[in-house]
């Protein structure tokens, strides 16, 4: 027999080997229909899986949030029936489940295009309309072998001998059609419903390698109702429009190129963000911590001490092939990440408690392998800037450290115009280094510091457990921040560290004179600059607050008998602090609105004869009708205080 616990904490026993969809049935046979799968002990499992141990039980229904997985799982296979169906001898790959949706790769020799996702679909509902049920079965490894190799299916051998020795080797059917896959999946292809789409085609090498063959990678997204759906597709129509490349290249902010791939060419105007947030960040540090600055270039024997060179050495560079050495016989890496460089600078001299608190910041750029297929714009790069800080402390002091990061990093959000938050808690890995105890210590604290970010925040900041999802060193705090469509970026993190100090032997003298390691926290806020940028540019569809527009207002003529007058305007802008441009060309005024408009400069200041001869201007903005005269020095100052960067704004307010 085995004991179920169902979520109502009611404990009842079964034959072993009962399944979940017996179990369902047996209490109603309503329940029975409309359950699409379980969970046992928290664990997505088939509904007609025997059930062989005690467990928690719960029955996912279609409409559970916990079924949407599932609902996308089924439509990847049932979109490769629909190909092989369309297309025989098609080679199916794999289909996973993504953020947002699923895909699944496929090997043929014409690839597919953009034209054949409509019959794909039609196919697909047929398919789903027929209902048919998913049935998993476990195969003998030689056996599940010959039956690929027999349909020509070559990529599915190789996956097959991919598979470890002793896991079991599952094949699903959906009817007659049937693929190499672990599962789960729901009860029947019917339960899908029609609530998808197929939206883009794409190449992809086999196992991500240029060495493989090329695939055609089909692209969709599912959920459970119509209007879900409807919903995501507007959202990923008003992405386009805010795509940051689109508006990288409309604003002439910054460009990619093969020589450099994954590096960022910035242009000046693109340049003048990045360091307004620069300076921004620098300035809410002022006081707190000290910048620093560590090599690019390290030993790798450094690298071999933090745990990278075991842990994280497939991401990092090196100066030369691993393995081979430079004339004078050492191998170099570019540092991925700034920590073990401040450990050394926190070890240079004998440390006393009373110098913890100390934190260390510095704005390092690091370097990380990507692959190819992975770079995205500035959001996936290989070469980026940290707002990287470490904060060590005493064990006693890490809440209170935790909860001024919180601080530092919720502020500087809202100073950016982002307002929805979720703070999340990432405990420890399946692969960590450490000792139990440290962990359980470390997690223990962070629990608590957590509960008190939402406490004093009035339930404003939501909170959520990400299970195993911690660094390898140490449990972290992730902040997510939602963008003005609903999307959610993970940015900031803090990360609670015991193992690095211990590893490089850093420590400081306590009041009684002995050695002691510090607590080691990683901090983060915006994370990678260049990602934040670009974050922040689609956030605001590049329409951007005064403070941060890199030319901030045009003054433009209307013929060129105010020239004069246009041009000690931007002189008198430039000297309030604005970075203010003049537009003297001659063109029709419409032209240029239109152009600065694209440009997306927030404020234009168009002068003609009257105003020339009155000293007034008229005020364009972005994205507003109609425009407002008023008499320049009010515009000016008007337009300097607007400009006025939030953080400086709460100084002088304050004063």
């Amino acid at each position: 027999m085995v004991a179920l616990t169902f979520p109502d904490g009611a404990r009842r026993e079964y034959p072993q080997g009962t399944t979940g969809l017996d179990i369902a049935k047996g209490i109603s046979p309503s329940l029975g229909r409309r359950t699409v799968a379980m969970a046992l002990d928290g664990h997505l499992a088939d509904l007609a899986e025997p059930i062989e141990k005690d467990a928690r039980i719960e029955f996912i229904s279609r409409d559970d949030p916990r079924a949407l997985e599932l609902i996308r799982h089924d439509a990847a296979h049932v979109m490769a029936e629909a190909v092989q169906s369309l297309w025989p001898g098609t080679q199916v790959t794999i289909g996973p489940v993504i953020d947002n949706g699923f895909f699944y790769d496929f090997y043929r020799n014409a690839p597919f295009s953009p034209e054949d996702l409509p019959t794909i679909e039609k196919k697909m509902r047929e398919i789903i309309a027929r209902d048919k049920p998913f049935t998993k079965e476990v195969w003998p490894r030689d056996e599940a072998k010959r039956v690929f190799k027999e349909k020509g299916e070559n990529f599915k051998v190789e996956l097959v001998d991919a598979i470890p020795p002793g896991e079991n080797l599952n094949i699903y059917r959906q009817g007659d059609w049937f693929d190499l896959c672990r599962g789960p999946h729901m009860t029947s292809t019917g339960k899908i419903g029609n609530a998808f789409k197929l939206q883009k085609v794409a190449g992809a090498y086999w196992r991500g390698d240029s060495n493989n063959p090329m695939l055609t990678r089909i692209y969709g997204t599912a959920f459970a109702k119509q209007e879900e759906l409807d919903l995501h597709l507007q959202q990923i129509e008003e992405a386009e429009k805010r795509d940051h490349r689109k508006l990288g290249r409309e604003m002439d902010l910054f460009h990619f190129q093969e020589e450099g791939p994954g590096t960022v060419f910035w242009h000046a105007s693109g340049w003048t963000i990045f360091q307004e947030i620069v300076s921004y960040m620098r300035r809410r540090l002022r006081g707190n911590y000290r910048e620093v600055n560590a090599p690019l270039l390290l030993d790798k024997s450094l690298w071999e001490t933090s745990g990278h060179w075991e842990w994280f050495r497939e991401n990092m560079f090196m100066s030369q092939s691993a393995g081979d050495e430079t004339k004078d016989e050492r191998v170099f890496a570019i540092k991925p990440m700034n920590c073990p460089g401040h450990i050394q600078i926190f070890k240079h001299g004998l440390r006393s408690y009373r110098e913890l608190p100390l934190r260390m910041a510095e704005f390092g750029i690091v370097h990380r392998y990507e692959p190819s297929g992975a770079l995205h714009g500035l959001m996936r790069v290989r070469a980026f800037t940290q707002d990287d800080a470490h904060v060590f402390c005493t064990d006693e002091q890490m809440a209170e450290e935790c909860l001024k990061i919180n601080d530092l990093i919720l502020s500087t959000y809202a100073d950016f115009g982002f307002e929805q938050i979720v703070v999340k808690l990432s405990t420890r890995p399946e692969k960590r280094v450490g000792t139990d105890e440290m962990w359980d210590a470390a997690e223990a604290i962070m629990t608590r510091v957590l509960g008190e970010i939402e406490q004093r925040s009035g339930g404003r900041i939501k909170t959520a457990i990400n299970p195993g999802e911690g660094a390898f060193y140490g449990p972290k705090f992730e902040y997510v921040l939602r963008d003005a469509i609903g999307r959610d970026w993970q940015c900031g993190t803090t990360q609670v560290d015991f193992n690095l100090p211990q590893r490089f032997d850093a420590f400081y003298i306590t009041p009684d004179g002995s050695k002691k390691n510090p607590v080691m926290i990683h901090r983060a806020i915006c994370g990678s600059m260049e990602r934040f940028l670009g974050v922040v540019l689609e956030h605001y569809a590049g329409h951007l607050p005064l403070w941060l527009a890199p030319v901030q207002a045009i003054v433009t003529t209307i013929t060129s008998d105010s020239d004069g007058y246009a041009s000690e305007i931007a002189a008198a802008a430039q000297r309030l602090g604005l970075r203010a441009e003049s537009d003297l060309r001659n063109e029709k005024i419409n032209y240029k609105v239109r152009e600065h408009s694209l440009a997306k400069v927030p404020v234009m200041l168009v002068v003609g004869k009257k105003e020339a001869a009155e000293r007034l201007v008229s005020i364009r903005r972005l994205g507003k009708e109609g425009q407002t005269v008023m008499p320049l020095d009010a515009a000016l100052k008007a337009l300097a205080d607007e400009a006025v960067p939030p953080d400086l704004r709460r100084v002088k307010q304050a004063t």
